[in-house]
């Protein structure tokens, strides 16, 4: 069984930094692990790693899939095996790296056996939830689903919508779920997260939002734009907002706002999931790569 070590944390905990300078040291290679950084010629509003650290570690799994085109879990796993494979046919260790917890954990554990996206279903339920509002739609789940409405946010129509259509396959969502978390590995791994005082993990999430503002997601959202006629698909964070940015419609000190609120929001959800894992060695700051190296080299 193939040895790993699993990089986790939050959204601007300093994982890709912490990462390729461990990497560096380790002779590892970086497999990202990251819903948002899988799509093409997103790099700001994604934080993905820079041209230069790139060429410091080898990064795999970045750049997978175009704007508007699907990613899910399984099909994500498939790909990571093979990246695994390969750096550890070198003689090299994989380095996993990211926060998006159903990566993780189908990689990790293996992938729920869940009903396939139903295009004309999500249609109308997205067209529900503008006529009926979003509480109506979270509403119907409550009603065949209590413990997905309880996990899933009113507003959050994605996670709304892909859990009424699983429940449209005759089994819901958490019975779905249900014990997935802790099947027998499919690796040997150390889990690590980043733990960061909530204060300073908002802090640097204004920052990154402010850089992002002002370093070059407005640009990309202005492609896409012309790319997509001003009819977006479903994007990362911040790419709908800074869109809006683009037509005049939103302030840079608003749009710096949203950016840094949905980013909260979303480390919010991500330290949920990991505080549930029974596997995570929690890393408290200050972040040491060479400590940090030590760790990955035991890894079983």
């Amino acid at each position: 069984m193939v040895a790993l070590a699993v990089l986790a944390g939050p959204t601007a905990s300093g994982k890709t930094r912490l990462a390729v300078e461990a990497a560096g040291r380790l002779g590892a290679e970086i497999v990202s692990a990251d819903s948002q950084q899988v799509y093409r010629d997103l790099e700001v509003g994604t934080a993905k790693p820079t041209a230069a650290e790139r060429a410091l570690v080898p990064h795999h799994l970045l750049d997978l899939v175009d704007p508007g085109e699907g990613m899910d879990a399984a099909r994500w796993a498939e790909l990571a095996d093979r990246a695994i494979a390969d750096i550890a046919a070198r003689g090299r260790l994989p380095l996993l790296v990211g926060g998006t917890g159903l990566y993780l954990r189908a990689l990790l554990r293996g992938v729920v056996e869940a009903p396939g996206r139903d295009p004309a279903l999500r249609a109308r339920l997205e067209e529900e939830a503008v006529r009926l509002g979003r509480p109506a739609l979270h509403a119907r789940l409550a009603a065949v689903d209590p413990a997905a409405a309880a996990r899933i946010r009113p507003n959050d129509l994605v996670r709304v919508v892909r859990a009424l259509e699983m429940a449209s396959g005759g089994r819901t969502q958490s019975e779905l779920f249900a014990g997935h978390g802790f099947r027998e590995r499919r690796y040997r791994y150390r889990f690590f997260a980043l733990d960061v005082p909530r204060e300073e993990l908002h802090r640097r999430i204004e920052e990154r939002a402010r850089a992002m503002a002002e370093g070059g997601i407005l640009e990309e959202a202005r492609r896409l734009l012309e790319r997509f006629g001003g009819a977006l698909p479903r994007l990362p964070i911040g790419y709908a907002d800074a869109a809006e940015c683009v037509r005049g419609r939103l302030s840079l000190d608003e749009l710096v706002r949203r950016i840094a609120l949905a980013h909260r929001r979303y480390a919010r959800r991500q330290l949920i999931w990991l505080r549930r894992e029974p596997e995570v060695e929690w890393l408290a700051p200050p972040f040491d790569s060479a400590s940090f190296a030590d760790l990955c080299r035991s890894a079983p």
